[in-house]
């Protein structure tokens, strides 16, 4: 019998689009990615530039984007819950920064310190925050559409009664206790207020072994009542919740052994700590990702992606080994508690994805339609999601005034929101797109 020349053609050409066909998507989703990161590559491109041209030393520069990071960054994550419910580009977070300047001055006029000092800041910001931003959110459900223009032009309005309240109504209507701090004539705030000898640095310096009992306490304070409502409700086994308070017990008893205990009487961590910690991080989860993929296999699982991940990681943790590389990575310090909270927004806004809230959050920001036709309040998603952000904006910007240590008093908030966003930008992100790789990735390019 012989064989039908035309049927093999068409398996050879069959065979070579099989073969071929990944290489076309591998180009292609590199293209892709090139211009979908375009203005990342950009500034990445301009910073190395700029560091070559400056004639500066890589430590240096590392050094201080560190510092800046660390000011920096819970600020720019917190414009992210916003453009998930399709209000843009939060230009309004002025208004979360001017919440937190009135709680640090109320803290300073009434004497409090250090961490005390900081906790009061926070409890009186964290009202007015949640109150400006439910004023917020319910002026951007009239203006659907215009968020970012309202915003900006909300910032200046709020620039406005915030200059009000400090030179006239401060030490004319409502006292003030701390003379000094008083403009000649009693009534009015001076320009700068030091926070030396108060709260400068009052998150920067609280020890890792303080922190470890604190995130112990959280998490066990959170494992009991976990364990309790599985109890009540008799629902599911509480078995889970009860092996992660004993994991949380006996990691926080390890604190006790000496030698842990000397090793976490530190408030900050070297850059060279913080990449071992997350290459190794890097390491586990993509082996735990290939075991997992071993015991419960996934058609579309790409084994390839994470053993690419495992030999970068290894890669780059040779390189920590090279004196000029771990010397610039020794050199500079990332306060703990700044960082944990960054860490900690960073995981909050990847979990929130996955509650009902932030589902209803991303139908709204998707298509306000089709999420009033699933039965979603849009207009009472928009305001939650106005408030989430103006909170965190708030604590930003107290993480950021203990880190200057100098309180500008009518000046401190006013380009907060241009910045922030404009690391954002940077980072590729979009007034529809945002992430937190894109957040870090901005305030790292547009503090360089």
């Amino acid at each position: 019998m012989k064989a039908n020349p035309e049927k093999n053609n068409i398996n050879q050409v069959q065979n070579d689009e099989v073969v071929l066909l990944p290489h076309v998507n591998f180009r292609q989703k590199t293209a892709n990615w090139i211009f979908e990161n375009k203005v990342m590559l950009l500034f990445l491109i301009l910073c190395i530039a700029g560091i070559a041209v400056s004639d500066t030393s890589a430590s240096f520069v590392l050094e201080n984007v560190t510092i800046r990071f660390g000011r920096n960054a819970f600020t720019v994550l917190s414009l992210l819950i916003p453009v998930l419910a399709g209000l843009g580009l939060n230009f309004s977070i002025v208004i979360g920064a001017i919440a937190a300047q009135i709680g640090v001055f109320f803290a300073v006029d009434w004497g409090f310190n250090g961490l005390l000092g900081m906790l009061i800041s926070f409890l009186i910001a964290t009202p007015l925050a949640i109150l400006f931003g439910f004023a917020v959110g319910r002026l951007f459900n009239k203006m659907k559409g215009s968020e970012m223009i309202a915003g900006l032009i909300l910032g200046y309005f709020a620039d406005g009664l915030y200059q009000l309240f400090f030179l006239y109504i401060l030490g004319a209507i409502i006292p003030v206790q701390t003379k000094s701090l008083l403009i000649p004539g009693d009534v009015g705030i001076k320009n700068t207020i030091d926070l030396t000898g108060n709260m400068k640095y009052a998150l920067d310096e609280v020890f890792l072994i303080d922190l470890a009992l604190i995130i112990f306490v959280i998490v066990a304070l959170i494992a009991v009542i976990r364990i309790i409502m599985h109890l009540i409700k008799k629902d599911k086994s509480p078995l889970k919740d009860i092996i992660i308070l004993l994991i949380a017990v006996l990691i926080y008893g390890l604190t006790y052994i000496p030698a842990v205990e000397n090793m976490l009487m530190v408030s900050k961590l070297t850059l060279l700590n913080i990449a071992v910690i997350l290459i190794f991080g890097l390491i586990i989860s993509s082996v735990w990702k290939i075991i997992e993929n071993r015991i419960q296999p996934d058609a579309n699982f790409i084994i390839s992606r994470y053993i690419i991940r495992i030999v970068i990681a290894a890669v780059a943790y040779g390189l920590t080994y090279i004196p000029m590389v771990e010397s610039a990575l020794m050199k500079s310090k990332l306060p703990a508690l700044p960082l944990v909270l960054i860490a900690g927004l960073s995981a909050f806004n990847s979990a929130f994805l996955s509650t009902r809230i932030g589902q209803n959050m991303r139908t709204v920001g998707q298509s306000r339609v089709i999420a009033n036709a699933s039965g979603i309040n849009v207009d009472q998603v928009r305001v939650l999601a106005m408030i989430m952000s103006t909170i965190f904006a708030a604590w930003g910007q107290l993480i950021y005034l203990q880190n200057l240590g100098t309180f500008a008093t009518y000046g401190a908030h006013l380009q907060v929101g241009q910045f922030a966003i404009a690391a954002l930008l940077v980072g590729g992100a979009s007034v529809s797109k945002a992430t937190n790789k894109q957040a870090i990735t901005g305030v790292l390019l547009f503090h360089t």
